[in-house]
C-alpha cells in the first residue's frame, strides 16, 4: 500500500502566525515507517518527496504516484534511499541491490518502478531531475567522512556524505547523515540559511523517551518543533535548521534546489538569533 500527503509551501510571514499545532501540520512529518506500507509526503518546497518503505516480510513496489503527474515516480525524478534497518534489497532497473544499515542507493531518472524487500527500513527522498545520472549503491567505505565539533560545545560529530559531488553524481539531490558522539547533542549551531535550497531532516537512532528540539524560522523569529524517533522536519529555504536532543542521535539531511554545492550557505551570527 502506498499513501501520499501533500504539504503546501508558506511564506515566513504566515509561519509567524502559526501556533504549535499549525507548525507541526506544515513542517513536522510523523507516522513514518509503518510496517507493510510505503508512506510519502510531497512538499511544494522544491518539490521534494520524503517518505518510507517497510516491507516487513513482503515486497513493496513504488511506481505510480499521482502527485507527480507522471506515469511513474522516476519519469522526471531522481531518488536516494537510506536503509536505517537491517539488511534488505531493492530491485530497480533490472538490478537487485543489497543495502546494509547506513548505506544509500542512488537511483537515476527514468529507472522505472522500485521494489523494496527484506528486513530494511528505507527512508526515501526524491527530487525533480533534468538529466539521468547512473544508479549506484554507496557503501560506508565509499562515503566521505567529515569530523566536526567538540565535547566542550556538546557537538562532537561525524558528517557522513553519500549523495555528494565528491562521492556520487546526482542531478540536484544532496543527502547524508550526521552521527553524534556520546554526550554531544547540538547540530548545526551556529545556524545558517541557504535561500537557494530547501532541506529535510530525519531524526533516528533515538530511544522512545528521547526527543530532539528542532529549531526553525527566520533568525529573528525562531520557533521549535519537538521530534521523536524516526520523525522528520521539512525546512524551508528561508528557515534556519538546528536542533538539540535529550541524548545523542543521528539525523539524515537532504537538500534540493538550485545547486549541489554543499557549502552554499549563509551563516547566521549567534547575536542575530532571537
Amino acid at each position: 500500500m502506498t499513501t501520499a500527503e501533500t504539504r503546501y509551501a508558506i511564506d515566513p510571514a504566515t509561519s509567524k502566525t502559526l501556533d504549535t499545532q499549525g507548525l507541526r501540520d506544515h513542517f513536522h512529518v510523523g507516522g513514518l515507517f509503518a510496517e507493510g506500507a510505503i508512506k510519502l509526503v510531497y512538499s511544494h518546497y522544491d518539490r521534494l518527496i520524503l517518505g518510507s518503505a517497510v516491507p516487513a516480510g513482503k515486497d513493496l513496489t513504488l511506481d505510480h504516484v499521482p502527485e507527480t503527474g507522471t506515469a511513474t515516480i522516476l519519469e522526471r525524478r531522481e531518488m536516494g534511499i537510506l536503509n536505517i534497518g537491517d539488511t534488505g534489497t531493492v530491485y530497480v532497473g533490472g538490478e537487485t541491490y543489497e543495502i546494509a544499515n547506513g548505506e544509500v542507493l542512488y537511483i537515476g531518472m527514468g529507472a522505472g518502478a522500485i521494489t523494496f524487500s527484506g528486513a530494511g527500513r528505507y527512508y526515501i527522498l526524491s527530487a525533480p531531475a533534468h538529466r539521468t545520472c547512473p544508479t549506484k549503491l554507496i557503501t560506508l567505505a565509499e562515503a566521505k567522512r567529515v569530523e566536526l565539533g567538540s565535547i566542550a560545545t556538546a557537538n562532537e560529530r561525524v558528517i557522513i556524505q553519500l549523495l555528494h559531488p565528491d562521492v556520487c553524481e546526482s542531478c540536484q539531490l544532496l543527502m547524508g547523515y550526521t552521527q553524534f558522539k556520546e554526550g554531544s547533542v547540538w547540530n548545526t549551531m551556529p545556524a545558517h540559511l541557504h535561500d537557494r535550497r530547501m532541506e529535510a531532516y530525519l531524526y533516528f537512532d533515538m530511544t522512545t523517551d528521547q526527543r530532539v528540539f528542532h529549531f526553525m524560522g527566520q533568525p529573528s523569529e525562531t520557533r521549535h518543533i519537538v521530534v521523536a524517533n524516526e520523525e522528520a522536519v521539512i525546512s524551508p529555504p528561508w528557515s534556519i535548521h538546528s536542533g538539540a536532543g535529550t541524548g545523542s542521535y543521528t539525523f539524515c539531511w537532504a537538500m534540493a534546489g538550485d545547486n549541489v554545492d554543499f557549502t552554499d550557505m549563509d551563516m547566521v551570527a549567534m547575536e542575530d538569533l532571537r
